[in-house]
């Protein structure tokens, strides 16, 4: 290299300096744009609900999505005891919505009070309203993956939404709407 190259993978050329430390990973993870949307349980008698960004589609068939939680998450607990949950693919305008299901210490009780839903025709779980579009899946297999869980899904169900509808996309730390 000469000059003011920068190597791709090792940036100024100190590959020492390349490990993934925790704010370096979360910053360069936060420049792949991802889809936001709610997953859904109906646990206890309590629908639990929340934020996510790490789902993907894993297979066409038989149609399976992955979706990562963290160990932490209420939802999590509710996926030892319920093995059928839905998704909601946000659209561009629920930036509200998942703002507020991504908000730490939400109650358990009632926060889906202030999000219209419906309930998912097998699992009973929510299904948010206005949606790009809706998943409802059963539990296939969770694997540990450090500080979260690796939950792998068949899909029972996918409806799509308005097809005007864009979706809504995390990046940067940031939830934007896109057509």
């Amino acid at each position: 290299m000469t000059g003011a190259e920068v190597d791709p993978l090792y940036g100024d050329g100190d590959a020492a300096g390349a490990a993934a430390g925790t704010d370096a990973f979360r910053a360069a993870m936060g420049r792949l744009p991802a889809g936001v949307v709610v997953v859904a349980v109906r646990w206890k008698g309590t629908d639990h609900a929340m934020t996510a960004s790490a789902l993907t589609s894993v297979s066409l068939e038989p149609p399976m999505l992955l979706l990562c939680v963290h160990q932490d998450a209420r939802l999590r607990d509710a996926l030892d005891d319920v093995d059928t949950w839905a998704v909601s693919v946000l659209a561009d305008d629920q930036a509200p919505v998942a703002d507020w299901l991504a908000s730490p210490g939400r109650p358990a009780v009632g926060q889906l009070d202030r999000v219209p839903h419906v309930a998912a025709p097998r699992s009973g779980a929510a299904w948010v309203s206005g949606a790009a579009a809706w998943f409802e899946c059963r539990t296939s297999r969770i694997v540990p993956a450090g500080d979260h869980d690796v939950v792998l899904a068949d899909v029972l169900e996918s409806r799509e939404g308005d097809p005007a509808a864009g979706s809504l996309v995390h990046l940067r730390r940031r939830v934007r709407g896109l057509r």
